[in-house]
């Protein structure tokens, strides 16, 4: 019977550590998440012999994983938040956060912005920091009349663009990536992998269904100056509306909080989260899922993966994915 065996790699301050870590590893485990919050990377090794040293707050980690004898994926690079030491039995435990949410992006500042689009204002805020925009084409052309930034970070700024168009606001490999949230699509429009999962495949699976009120559709305001009035705009249907609070500066914007509410609404209707016992180090969010063998309601839906959390050891590795309804 053939076993599969993980593999992995760690390079700390450009030093492949790997040799020396192997027999070590109790547990190497990186989250990813969509929207604005960092990837985190957690490290414990055993040091029972005292051979280890401890990294100093700051230190880079490249961290590759993956199965002996394939490709490792490259799960980018993290930069030590807080390292530790403790026993017995010695371990050390290391906790990091992805490199690209760092530098600059978090600080404050003060300006405003005129007469421009999503598109615009994204790659702007890229250039300031050195990153490659990449923003949906579906979300780029939308006008921007006036917005402040107060005593607001970059990465705030560009989060709360995201909330108020459902989008994904997030730093990833030297990108600044400003995507529609549960589209499942790439940038160029093209559908995400979907994969397949089974209930062997899992170690263990949940389903729960949530109650959004059944909104059926979603009425927003803008002030319509040559009308000298407020009108609406609705997305979706009038059976059973929600009005949005506030009054927008024109119908376009109105338009998009209308229907990222109505997007919101939809995808939150119910959520599944499985744990697979052979992991998939490829997986990652927004990636578009089905279910086969398991209740009515589960195997109907197509799901968007939120959230992943890939657990390496020297023995195994495992995929714990979060998922939701997509728009659909």
């Amino acid at each position: 019977m053939n076993h599969k065996a993980p593999d992995y790699r760690l390079v700390v301050n450009g030093q492949d550590i790997t040799p020396k870590v192997n027999g070590r590893l109790i547990d190497l485990t990186v989250s990813t998440k969509r929207g604005d919050e960092a990837d985190t990377l957690s490290i414990t090794l055993s040091d029972h012999d005292g051979a280890l040293e401890i990294p100093p707050k700051g230190a880079e980690i490249q961290v590759a994983f993956g199965w002996r004898g394939q490709p490792l994926e490259e799960k980018g690079l993290f930069t030590v938040d807080d390292a530790s030491f403790s026993g017995p039995p010695d371990v050390i435990s290391i906790s990091a956060r992805a490199a690209d949410m760092r530098g600059d992006l978090p600080t404050r500042k003060t300006r405003s912005w005129h007469q421009t689009n999503v598109g615009d204002l994204v790659a702007t805020i890229a250039d300031n920091h050195s990153l490659e925009p990449v923003i949906g084409s579906a979300l780029a052309g939308r006008t921007i009349e006036h917005l402040d930034q107060t005593d607001e970070s970059d990465l705030n700024l560009v989060t709360r663009l995201a909330e108020q168009h459902d989008a994904i606001a997030t730093v990833k490999s030297g990108r600044l990536l400003f995507l529609p949230k549960g589209q499942a699509e790439t940038v160029s429009g093209q559908a995400m992998p979907l994969i397949t999962i089974t209930p062997g495949d899992g170690d263990g699976y949940n389903y729960s269904e949530k109650d959004r009120d059944n909104y059926t559709g979603v009425v927003a305001y803008y002030n319509d100056l040559d009308a000298g009035e407020q009108k609406p705009v609705q997305a979706g249907t009038d059976e059973r509306t929600k009005r949005l609070r506030g009054t927008y500066a024109n119908q376009q914007e109105a338009n998009a909080a209308a229907v990222a509410e109505l997007n919101r609404i939809k995808r939150g209707e119910a959520e599944f989260s499985i744990t697979l016992a052979t992991g998939r180090p490829d997986i990652g969010p927004e990636f578009r899922m089905r279910v086969q063998g398991l209740k009515r309601q589960i195997n109907e839906r197509e799901w968007v993966v939120v959230s992943v959390a890939h657990s390496v050891s020297d023995s195994g590795l495992v995929s714990s994915l979060e998922a939701e309804t997509g728009n659909g």
